[in-house]
This record gives structure tokens, sequence and C-alpha cells, in this order.
């Protein structure tokens, strides 16, 4: 693996009780950053993170609040254990994108945000979400079989005065929508009606939404108080969920694109495409982080041609 690797990170809904377990006994560095995390939010999440991480329940980690720093951690911890596996073939960053919440990942990879910063922040933008999403009762629907013009259609007629926009592009033929409870039980009916499948998501809240920006704000605080290193993306762009484009070399763009991520939509088909389209993949890997293999899934509709290795387990 001594090539470069372009790192893809996952996001939320990524997390599974056992995640992180098998890199945590195959490294001494990924072992390492599960413990520094239980240092960091020691007596935050009610028990350790490892442990919720390695032996649940799921329905402590599948909360916002645990499961954003959890897979966070995870997502690291495999990386490091990768390049101590690999030793001297370890390899360098080509580039990095990251789902969501993953995005924070990859700004760490890429030197941007220190572990502990972003380790803080990812802790705070999710416990921010899942007090959002207490607070007004929504809801995500994945639309399949659907473009961005049909998506929009759906909106337009279930709306009705409520909050319901597109939240993810995360494949062609894939759009999720997001909104008021009312007004996603009305974008599903109004689907069906139009031919498409719709599967209600299991999320908290109406994530990517204008029912977020209680969370933007209080992350966007917490943003203005973190150290940002932008100079690192001269080595190592990380593209953006909310441009589908590399982050410019700008600690408050980078700041503002984070804090605007809780209530535009996730452009991760566009990014991924962007990427392709620049030529980062010639001479290049493509990996998927732990936990999970969602990205590479997704990759797999976005361009067939790239081959990620999924890293789930070492």
């Amino acid at each position: 693996m001594s090539e470069p690797a372009i790192v893809l990170c996952p996001g939320q809904g990524s997390q599974a009780v056992g995640m992180g377990r098998a890199w945590a006994d195959a490294s001494d560095a990924a072992r390492a950053t599960f413990e520094s995390a239980d240092k960091l939010l020691a007596g935050q999440l009610g028990a350790p993170l490892s442990a919720l991480c390695f032996d649940g329940p799921s329905e402590t980690l599948n909360r916002t609040d645990v499961s954003q720093p959890a897979i966070y951690v995870c997502s690291i911890a495999a990386w490091h254990g990768m390049a101590q596996l690999a030793g001297s073939d370890a390899p360098t960053l080509k580039a990095t994108a990251g789902l969501s919440l993953g995005e924070y990942t990859a700004l760490h990879l890429a030197g941007v945000l220190s572990f502990e910063d972003g380790l803080r922040l990812v802790t705070l933008r999710g416990r921010a979400m899942q007090d959002a999403a207490e607070a007004t009762p929504g809801g995500m629907l994945a639309l399949i079989g659907c473009d961005e013009d049909q998506a929009n259609q759906v909106c337009e007629k279930a709306r009705e005065g409520g909050v319901l926009v597109c939240a993810n592009f995360n494949a062609p033929g894939q759009v999720v929508l997001s909104g008021d409870a009312e007004a996603i039980a009305r974008a599903e009916g109004a689907a069906k009606e139009s031919g498409l499948r719709a599967t209600p998501l299991p999320v908290a809240g109406a994530f990517h939404s204008p029912l977020m920006e209680p969370a933007a704000d209080r992350l966007a605080e917490a943003l203005a108080a973190a150290p940002i290193n932008a100079d690192a993306l001269a080595a190592c762009p990380v593209y953006s969920n909310v441009t589908a484009r590399p982050h410019e070399r700008d600690a408050d763009s980078i700041r503002r694109r984070l804090a605007e991520q809780l209530t535009h939509p996730v452009r991760w088909a566009q990014g991924c495409q962007n990427m392709v389209e620049a030529g980062l993949g010639q001479g290049a890997s493509w990996h998927e982080l732990a936990p999970g293999k969602s990205l590479a899934g997704m990759m797999k509709r976005i361009d067939r041609s790239v081959a990620v290795t999924i890293h789930d387990t070492p």
C-alpha cells in the first residue's frame, strides 16, 4: 500500500456494536487512539467511548451524541492501525473526503484539525444536533430511483408550508429528503404517487435542513475558537460536502462550510465525481476507513471504474 491514498471517511449511520475492536486488538496505534478518546471524553458519554464501540448497547451507540464521536475515533484508529501494519509501506495521503460527520475525520487526517480539537467539535456537533432534533420533531426519507429534479418536485408537492428539503445526494438515483415530521409523512405518500420508492430512515431528526439552525449556531461558536491549519490543504485537498469541491486554504472559509453543512445538502456523489474527474485516482488507490462499507457501495454507483478498498477490519 505504498502508493498514494485517497481516503473516504464514513458518517453517521455506519456505526455498529463491535466497531473498531479488531483494529484495537491488532494494532497498538489503533488501541492508543481509543485510549486517548476515553481520557478526553471521560464522564461525558455515560461510559468509556471504547466500551460503547466494542460492546454497545446499540441503543446508546445509535444516539446522535454518541455515534458521532464514536465513528470519528473508530475511523482514525483504523487509519493509524493501517499505517502501523503497513510499516514502511504506509501510504501518503493524496486527498480525503468524508460523508457529513466524516468531513471532520478527513480534515484531521489532512492535518487541518488536531485529533483533540476534532473530537471536541464532533462531540459538541452530535449533542447540538440531538438537542435540535428533540426540540422540533423531524425525520429523513430516502428516495430510490430519483434525480434532483424529481426530489424537488416531491418537496414542492408535500411541503405545504412546512420544512422539507433535499438533504443528501449520496449516489445517482438516491436522494434523501429532510424535514418536519408531518412534511416527511406527506412526502412518503407523494413519492409513491410519483412511482418512487420511499424509505424512512432511522434518524433522530431532520439533519441537513433549516431545522438544524440552532445546532449550526452552536457549532459555529465552537468552530470560531478552534485552531484550523488551512495551510495543510496545500499537501492534501479535503473535499467539502457543501460545495463538492476542495476546501479553500482559508481558516474562516473552512469554519463557515462546516457550520453550513448542518443546514445544507450533502453533495457526496458530486464531490466523488469531481475527485475522479480531477484525475486524483491516477497513480493512487482508494480506501474507505472503518466502520462499515457504505461509501464503497456508493462509489460503485457513482463510478464503477473506481475500486475502493474497505478497512472495516484489519
